[in-house]
């Protein structure tokens, strides 16, 4: 079975010539929106993935607008809106050391270094200069542990166990 991971939502048309506007969920905008490559479109009543290559690709405020070699015109790009863009589990890229995707982290147990188990990653937001994850604690608190070098101490993916140093107050 195939995996496909969300790279954004259609939620508009933008101007008459096709255009759509996209809000993103990649870190990867450059790479998975660049003119050639291939993105598989998903509609809400249809389980059938459509493939679509991009055209072309500009930012606008907090969108991202696309243009797509199948879509001709604002009438073809209004069947569109409501679509989520996918791409296959092949076409993620290889990342540096001690990077992550999202799909990779979310379901991980947090140790404390003294073995404690915490909880699991359920979600990871991005506010600003570092990510936050948060994880469902044992009496279903949520804590919220900072991405940074001083707190998560060891990622170990394959184990699904990730191993953080808990500095003062951060429980």
């Amino acid at each position: 079975m195939e995996t496909w991971f969300n790279v954004g939502k259609i939620v508009n048309t933008h101007g008459v010539r096709g255009e759509v506007r996209v809000i993103s969920r990649t870190d990867f905008t450059e790479e998975r929106y660049s003119p050639g490559n291939k993105l598989t479109l998903f509609m809400p009543d249809n389980k059938q993935g459509r493939e679509l290559t991009v055209s072309s690709h500009r930012k606008h405020k907090s969108f991202d607008l696309l243009t797509f070699e199948e879509v001709v015109g604002m009438q073809e790009a209004e069947k569109l809106k409501g679509g989520i863009l996918k791409v296959n589990e092949s076409q993620l890229s290889a990342l540096e050391e001690d990077e992550f995707y999202y799909h990779e982290i979310i379901g991980c147990k947090v140790y404390t270094m003294d073995g404690e188990e915490l909880g699991e990653i359920k979600e990871i937001l991005s506010p600003g200069a570092n990510d936050v994850w948060v994880i469902k604690g044992k009496q279903k608190k949520e804590i919220l542990i900072p991405y940074i070098a001083d707190v998560v101490k060891e990622v170990n993916i394959a184990d699904q166990k990730i191993m953080i140093d808990l500095l003062e107050g951060l429980l």
